[in-house]
């Protein structure tokens, strides 16, 4: 009993642990796929495409202090010059990329 006990203990462990891993490939594929372009593989918004349409810094105070649910809303609905991701990404999807955001940021 107790081995059994331990075993499921540390596959509740290995599955908590990855479960993120996944979710934050999961946002690294979809930002690479969709977000890239524009803010640049570190979040800053400094590539051409990204100077162009003056995409966001992550690492900006506003964006860092935007909640979950504030950055969801603007993957959905675009702003500025930011296409609309509502229809195109599933809510899983644009959770992973804010989850994957949220790491640049750091």
């Amino acid at each position: 009993m107790k081995l059994n006990l331990k075993c499921a203990a540390i596959l509740c462990l290995a599955a908590s642990i990855a479960a993120p891993a996944f979710a934050q490939g999961a946002g690294a594929d979809t930002y690479k796929a969709k977000c890239l372009m524009c803010h640049g593989a570190d979040g800053l918004g400094a590539t051409p495409a990204g100077k162009a349409m003056k995409a966001a810094s992550f690492k900006d105070p506003s964006v860092v202090n935007a909640t979950d649910a504030q950055m969801i809303a603007v993957i959905k609905s675009g702003k500025n010059k930011m296409p609309v991701y509502a229809g195109k990404l599933s809510d899983d999807q644009i959770k992973s990329v804010v989850a994957y955001i949220r790491t640049l940021q750091k």
